[in-house]
C-alpha cells in the first residue's frame, strides 16, 4: 500500500477506511444530536427553536408588536444563525404557533398554520408571526448577560448556547427529536402543575418521586383526551423511559330521531384526525367494522367533533371498543425522556431530574441578573453621589468649567479639587442647567436612596442562597398566576388491562338513576335535602321530551354493580364507572357503562360487595312480569363477560323486572298492581342454574300485574316490619307485615291496599325495617322528594293511604328509593355472623 502512495505530494498518512467510517461517522452523530434534533434540559429548545426565538426578539416582535412576515423571520433566521435552510426552519416556527401540537404555543401565528388533519400550512410569504407572551418569559433577562454566547455560524455576531428561561419549557411543552443512535419524546404538562412541583422541589431538594406526583398527576396533552393507568406515568417519571395508554374522548348519545351515535370530541396527542376518520369509513368499507352507517366531520372553531351514526341493530359500547382497538382512537404515547446536560451530554432523565437541571439553570440566571443589576446600581449610585455634591457646591463646579479652556481640562480640574473620579466628573460636565433648580436636587437624593434599597436588596440575594432561592419561587409562582390555566387530559387510574388504584376512589353514597330509555347517572346523595310529607320535591333530572325515570337506586361508590335487563340478561360493573352528574342532568346513555343489544332495557340493578361472590349460600331471586320466581346461587354471576350473560331464561313473551340477594332462608313478598300481596318462605324455591327458567311466584288475574317483588329477611321479628306501598297518585301507607299470612308459592295473594280511580294503582311496594330511614319518591316528570319514613303513616291492609308527594295533574309516581337517615354505606349482614354488606332496592 506503501508504495502505491506518491510521497512528492505532501504529508499523506495511510489510514484503514474503517477507522475513517468510525470516527466520521461518530463526529456526524454528535453534530446532530447537540446541534440539531436533541433539547437543552436547561430551556428545553432544541438549536433551531432557540434561534428563531433570538430573531423575533432581534426584530422587536414581541407579544404586543405588530405581526411581521414569516419569510422575513425566517430569512433572518438562515441568514444569522441556522445555515440549514428555510424548508427546516419554516416548519419548525409553524410547530410553534400550534395549539394542537404545543400545550403553550410560544409562536402567535396569523394566517393558515395547518390544522389537526395534516393539512399544510400557507407559504411563508403569506403567513405572519410574532411572539407570545410565554416567548417573552423564555427571552426575559438575556441582555443582562445571564447566558454564555458564542459565534455563529459565520462569526458575523453572537448567539447564546442557551435561553435564560423563566419557566421549565422541557416539561410545559415536551419535544420529539430523532437522533443518530437516539431519539427523545416528552409529553407536555400543566403549568401549574409543573410550576407547584417545582416550588416543592426547591423547598426540599431530597424530595421523593412520590411526592413530586402528588403535584404533577401525569401529561397534559394540547388536544385533551384521556390517559389510562398511572403505572406507565409513574415508571417514565422515576425512570425516564414509560408508556402512557391514551384514549379520544367518544360519547354514545340519541339523536334527534332516536339513533345512538358516536360523538368523539377529544382524539390522542399526535393522531391526525383525517387521516382516522378516513380509516373508520376504510374499516367499515372493507368489512371489519359492523353497525356503522354514516361518519361526519363537524369540526369548526368551537372545537373538534366527529359524529358516528350507528345501525339500529348495533350494539353501541361493541362498536365502541372496536373503534378503540382497530383505530389511532386509542393509542399509546411512549416516553423517553432524553435531553442535553450542560448542553453537550445526551441523557435520559427522570423528572426530578429534569427539574433539578432547571432549578439549578435559574440559579445561574438569577445570580449573573443580580450581579449584572447590582453593577448597574453601584455605577448610577456613584454618578448620583457625583451629581449631588457638585450641586452642594455648584458655584465653585461653575466657576472651574469657566475658566477651564476644554472639557478635558474642566474634568481634570474637578477630579482635583473634589477627588471627583472620571465617570462623575463627565457627568457633572453633561449635567443640564435644568438641573440647579431644587426640586431636581430632591429627586437625586430620592433616587439614590432607591439605588442603595436596590443595591442592599441585590447583595443580600448574591450573599444569600435561600433569598435567591426565593426569588425564583416567587417569580415561578406569578408566571403561575397571570399564564396557569386547568387541566386538559383527564387521567384514569384503571389501566386499559384491567389494573384498578381503588383505594384512590372515594367512598360515598349515591343516587343511582336510570330513565325508561337507559340514561343513568349518579348524584351524591347530599344534593338531596329531606323534606316534609307532602311537599312537591326538586328537580332531580331533566329527563328528555317523552322520557321518564324508570328507577332509582341506592349504592356504594365502591360495590359492585348487576345490571339485569328486560331480556334476562345480567351486566356488571363498578358503581364508580357510573357516569357522575349533577342533580338536574340528564345523565349519560346506558351504553356507554354496559353493551346492550337493541331494544333492550335495563329492569333491575343491584349493588353487592365484591366478598359475597366468593361465599356460598347467598343467592340472587329473581321476579318477572307473569309472577315467575327463580333462586340462583350469587356465586354463578361472579365472572360476567363484558358483553352480558344469561341470568335466566325467559318464556316467550315474560320480562324480568326484579332481583333482590337472599340468604336461603327468607321470604318473599310480591304486590300486583292491584294491590293483590302474597308472602311465602324462600325455601318455597329450589335453587336454580342460571339458564334455568323458575317457577310459579304468585298467580296474576286478568288486567293486573306484577308491580313488585322483594326479600326481607326471615329474623325473630320480621313481621314486626312494614310493607310500604306507594300509589300512581302521590298516595301512600306502611302496613305491618304481621297483618299478611304466610301462603304457599303459586297462589293469588290478599289485598295489601285500596286501589281506586282516586289512588291510581299500586306503582312500589317496598319492605320497610328501620322508619328512621327516608324514601326518595321519583315522578314522571323529574320531579324528586325525599321524605321520612316515619312520617308515613301506619294503616290496615284495606286503605288508601295518606298524601305522600302532591302531584300535578298529568304527572305520576314512577319510581321509589329507600335509604337510612344517617346516609352510611347502606349494610345488611345475609346472616348476623357475617359481615357482608349487600344492598339492594329496599331498606336493609
Amino acid at each position: 500500500m506503501d508504495d502505491a502512495i506518491d510521497k512528492n505530494i505532501g504529508n499523506v498518512k495511510p489510514l484503514a477506511i474503517v477507522d475513517e467510517m468510525r470516527a466520521s461517522f461518530l463526529d456526524y452523530a454528535m453534530s446532530v444530536i447537540v446541534s440539531r434534533a436533541l433539547p437543552d434540559v436547561r430551556d428545553g429548545l432544541k438549536p433551531v427553536q432557540r434561534r428563531i426565538l433570538m430573531t423575533t426578539h432581534d426584530l422587536g416582535l414581541t407579544a404586543k408588536a405588530k405581526h411581521r412576515k414569516s419569510a422575513k423571520i425566517t430569512g433572518d433566521v438562515v441568514g444569522n444563525y441556522h445555515p440549514h435552510g428555510d424548508m427546516n426552519v419554516y416548519p419548525a416556527m409553524v410547530r410553534l404557533a400550534q395549539d394542537f401540537s404545543l400545550r403553550y404555543p410560544l409562536i402567535d401565528g396569523q394566517g393558515n398554520f395547518g390544522s389537526i388533519d395534516g393539512d399544510e400550512p400557507a407559504a411563508m410569504r403569506y403567513t405572519e408571526a410574532r411572539m407570545t407572551s410565554l416567548a417573552e418569559l423564555m427571552l426575559r433577562d438575556i441582555e443582562k448577560e445571564t447566558v454564555p454566547f458564542v459565534d455563529n455560524y459565520d462569526n458575523t455576531r453572537k448567539e447564546p448556547r442557551v435561553l435564560p428561561a423563566a419557566l421549565p419549557q422541557l416539561l410545559l411543552n415536551g419535544t420529539l427529536g430523532i437522533a443518530v443512535g437516539m431519539a427523545s419524546n416528552m409529553p407536555p404538562h400543566n403549568m401549574k402543575e409543573v410550576i407547584d412541583a417545582t416550588v416543592a422541589q426547591i423547598d426540599n431538594p431530597e424530595i421523593e418521586m412520590a411526592e413530586i406526583m402528588k403535584f404533577i398527576k401525569g401529561p397534559d396533552f394540547p388536544t385533551a383526551a384521556e390517559i389510562y393507568g398511572v403505572e406507565g406515568i409513574r415508571e417514565a417519571y422515576a425512570t425516564g423511559r414509560g408508556r402512557v395508554d391514551i384514549r379520544g374522548k367518544a360519547e354514545i348519545v340519541e339523536n334527534s330521531k332516536g339513533k345512538n351515535t358516536i360523538i368523539i370530541t377529544e382524539i390522542p396527542f399526535q393522531v391526525n384526525k383525517a387521516e382516522l376518520v378516513l380509516k373508520i369509513a376504510d374499516l367499515v368499507r372493507a368489512k371489519k367494522l359492523d353497525g356503522i352507517s354514516d361518519i361526519r366531520d363537524e369540526s369548526d372553531r368551537e372545537g373538534l367533533r366527529v359524529v358516528i351514526e350507528l345501525k339500529k341493530t348495533a350494539y353501541p359500547k361493541k362498536v365502541l371498543n372496536r373503534l378503540f382497538s382497530m383505530t389511532q382512537l386509542q393509542s399509546a404515547f411512549h416516553m423517553n425522556m432524553v435531553a442535553l446536560v450542560d448542553g453537550i451530554e445526551p441523557r435520559t432523565l427522570s423528572l426530578k431530574e429534569i427539574i433539578g437541571y432547571f432549578i439549578a439553570h435559574r440559579e445561574v440566571v438569577v445570580t449573573k441578573r443580580s450581579e449584572y443589576d447590582l453593577a448597574r446600581a453601584k455605577e448610577r449610585a456613584h454618578i448620583l453621589e457625583g451629581l449631588i455634591k457638585a450641586l452642594d457646591n455648584i458655584d465653585e463646579v461653575v466657576a472651574i468649567i469657566r475658566k477651564s479652556k476644554t472639557r478635558n481640562e474642566a474634568a481634570d480640574n474637578l477630579m482635583k479639587r473634589f477627588k471627583f473620579s472620571s465617570e462623575q466628573a463627565n457627568a457633572i460636565l453633561d449635567m443640564r442647567l435644568a438641573t440647579l433648580v431644587g426640586l431636581e436636587k430632591d429627586r437625586l437624593e430620592d433616587e439614590l436612596k432607591e439605588k442603595k434599597k436596590l443595591i442592599d436588596y441585590l447583595e443580600n440575594i448574591l450573599a444569600n442562597k435561600s433569598e435567591l432561592m426565593n426569588v425564583i419561587k416567587e417569580e415561578l409562582l406569578h408566571i403561575k398566576e397571570n399564564y396557569g390555566d386547568e387541566r386538559k387530559t383527564k387521567i384514569f387510574n384503571q389501566g386499559l388491562d384491567g389494573f384498578q388504584a381503588e383505594d384512590l376512589i372515594p367512598s360515598e353514597d349515591v343516587l343511582i338513576s336510570i330513565t325508561k330509555t337507559n340514561y343513568i347517572k349518579r348524584v351524591t346523595l347530599d344534593e338531596y335535602k329531606a323534606q316534609g310529607r307532602g311537599g312537591k320535591g326538586v328537580i332531580g333530572m331533566t329527563t328528555k321530551e317523552e322520557d321518564t325515570v324508570a328507577f332509582t337506586r341506592i349504592a356504594n361508590t365502591h360495590d359492585v354493580i348487576l345490571f339485569f335487563t328486560d331480556k334476562g340478561r345480567i351486566f356488571k360493573t363498578k358503581v364508580y364507572e357510573v357516569p357522575a352528574a349533577s342533580r338536574q342532568a340528564k345523565g349519560n346513555a346506558i351504553v356507554n357503562v354496559i353493551q346492550l343489544a337493541p331494544e333492550e332495557q335495563v329492569t333491575a340493578v343491584i349493588t353487592l360487595n365484591k366478598k359475597v361472590f366468593d361465599k356460598s349460600g347467598y343467592y340472587l331471586i329473581m321476579g318477572t312480569e307473569d309472577g315467575t320466581i327463580k333462586k340462583t346461587e350469587i356465586s354463578q354471576y361472579k365472572n360476567v363477560r363484558s358483553t352480558g350473560i344469561r341470568a335466566i331464561n325467559l318464556r316467550e313473551g315474560d320480562k324480568l323486572r326484579w332481583v333482590a340477594p337472599s340468604s336461603g332462608k327468607d321470604f318473599i313478598v310480591e304486590v300486583t298492581k292491584r294491590g293483590q300481596a302474597i308472602i311465602y318462605p324462600e325455601t318455597d324455591v329450589r335453587p336454580m342454574g342460571r339458564s334455568a327458567s323458575g317457577v310459579r311466584g304468585i298467580r296474576v288475574r286478568e288486567n293486573d300485574g306484577v308491580v313488585s317483588m322483594n326479600v326481607i329477611k326471615a329474623t325473630d321479628n320480621y313481621k314486626e316490619a312494614d310493607l310500604l306501598v306507594i300509589l300512581e297518585k302521590g298516595f301512600g301507607k306502611r302496613t305491618q307485615i304481621g297483618n299478611f299470612p304466610i301462603q304457599k308459592r303459586g297462589g293469588v295473594g290478599i289485598k295489601a291496599a285500596n286501589v281506586t280511580g282516586r289512588t291510581g294503582k299500586v306503582v312500589e311496594a317496598r319492605t320497610v325495617t328501620n322508619i328512621e330511614g327516608e324514601i326518595v319518591i321519583t315522578s314522571t316528570k323529574g320531579h324528586v322528594i325525599k321524605t321520612r319514613l316515619k312520617e308515613i303513616k301506619r294503616l290496615g291492609r284495606v286503605t288508601q293511604g295518606v298524601t305522600v308527594m302532591k302531584l300535578n295533574k298529568d304527572d305520576k309516581v314512577v319510581s321509589v328509593a329507600v335509604v337510612r337517615a344517617n346516609m352510611e354505606p347502606v349494610k345488611a349482614a345475609l346472616e348476623p355472623s357475617l359481615e357482608i354488606p349487600v344492598k339492594d332496592n329496599k331498606d336493609d
